[in-house]
């Protein structure tokens, strides 16, 4: 299944598959949240290609599904960088 990064006006970005699609309403489902990224110029460069400095990243853990309000922006991901979103750690509280 395609992976896409969502970015949304308040929410931020969320990087998982799309479900559904309703004018700026998009629910997603095996959901992180991007909270932080390093080592990537951009989304763009981001969804093309990953990051460079996983280790200083904050990824969440993966949720089942989100409904995200206010989206603006929708980025098909390539092979390499699903790959590459998807080696970086999770960052929680332990």
């Amino acid at each position: 299944m395609k992976k896409f990064l969502v970015r949304s006006e308040k929410a931020g970005v969320f990087f998982g598959e799309i479900k559904e699609r309703i004018g700026n309403e998009v629910t997603m489902i095996n959901v992180r949240r991007i909270h932080k990224w390093s080592g990537a110029a951009s989304l763009s460069q981001l969804s093309l290609e990953g990051v460079k400095n996983p280790e200083e990243c904050r990824f969440t853990m993966t949720v089942p599904e989100i409904v995200i309000f206010g989206v603006i922006e929708i980025i098909l991901c390539s092979k390499d960088a699903v790959n590459n979103i998807n080696s970086v750690p999770v960052w929680k509280i332990e």
